[in-house]
């Protein structure tokens, strides 16, 4: 594996050529051309009294909040005690931070902040999503079960606040001018500072927002499992098997036009592995449940015979 870090200044004659897209810096520009760029924000924060507060941690826990409520709502809908949500999420909140952190530390250690709190550093952006998933929804399942309640029950109640959740916090990553992509000059395309351009890309001031295009599609297919919970017949927890591979599979375009530091395997970004794996695991899982439904229950089966 290796990482765009290991790029240096020699390597800039790697980066796209002007006119592959991007505004390269060519000193002043208008305000008026300034103007059909999304700006890079102003700061990453601000101060409340003696706190120092950061937009991007602000984003997850606001995030996390209206996936708790909308959870609840749902969950109490399918006939669920509410107060067990907030059991679930007193253990799967503090396990997706902390599967988000390995996650991230593990693939992309070059990222840490070189002190020794680095590794913990969240504050400072860096919580992968794999990893934040994967070990808050076991934290959760494990939970439920132990509640006797059915976490496949739960876990389609949950499945479209996480995406929720997830868009909030993409927010945070907009104040950090981080996950953008290549070098572009649509309309849309978001302004970084110096500081924050990726290595070899240094000569060009606008990107491919790839943090609002990520934003969008969760929103959008949070709706849609909505719309699927309440309009078809999919047994739990189907949704939960859809919002994978819904969400793996705008990650692969997602990893197609990222930039920033990723460890990388046989020249390509790790997550593109796994968000093809992701989609193609969540797929065959979602296919299993919708087979499982058209079978007869044995049980169903002997009960219609005896009759």
């Amino acid at each position: 594996m290796n990482s765009r870090k290991d790029r240096t200044d020699d390597d800039l004659h790697l980066a796209p050529s002007p006119a592959a897209g991007g505004r390269p810096v060519t000193g002043t520009v208008a305000a008026g051309a300034r103007s059909a760029f999304i700006p890079s924000p102003p700061a990453n924060g601000f101060h409340l009294g003696p706190l120092d507060v950061h937009a991007y941690g602000l984003m997850y826990v606001v995030g996390i909040a209206l996936a708790v409520i909308i959870t609840m709502r749902r969950w109490q809908a399918a006939g669920g005690e509410p107060g067990l949500v907030s059991d679930v999420a007193l253990w799967a909140v503090p396990a997706g931070i902390v599967g988000g952190r390995v996650y991230f530390d593990l693939t992309t250690p070059f990222d840490m902040p070189r002190h020794w709190w680095g590794p913990f550093a969240v504050w400072d952006g860096g919580l992968g999503v794999w990893g934040g998933i994967a070990a808050g929804v076991l934290a959760g399942i494990w939970r439920v079960r132990r509640s006797g309640a059915d976490w496949r029950l739960m876990a389609d109640a949950a499945a479209p606040a996480l995406l929720v959740a997830q868009a909030v916090g993409r927010i945070g990553n907009y104040f950090n001018q981080e996950l953008y992509g290549q070098p572009s000059s649509l309309p849309w395309a978001l302004e970084i500072s110096p500081a924050h351009r990726a290595a070899g890309y240094a000569q060009y001031a606008t990107f491919q927002p790839s943090f609002l295009y990520e934003l969008i599609v969760d929103l959008a297919l949070a709706a849609a499992l909505t719309w699927l919970g309440h309009h078809r017949d999919i047994p739990p927890p189907g949704l939960l098997a859809l919002y994978v591979a819904g969400y793996s599979a705008y990650r692969i375009f997602e990893e197609t036009i990222r930039i920033d530091s990723s460890a990388h395997f046989l020249g390509l970004r790790l997550n593109l592995y796994l968000a093809i794996a992701g989609t193609l695991a969540g797929s065959a899982w979602f296919a299993a449940i919708q087979h499982r439904k058209s079978r007869p229950d044995p049980a169903d089966a002997k009960l219609n015979a005896a009759s």
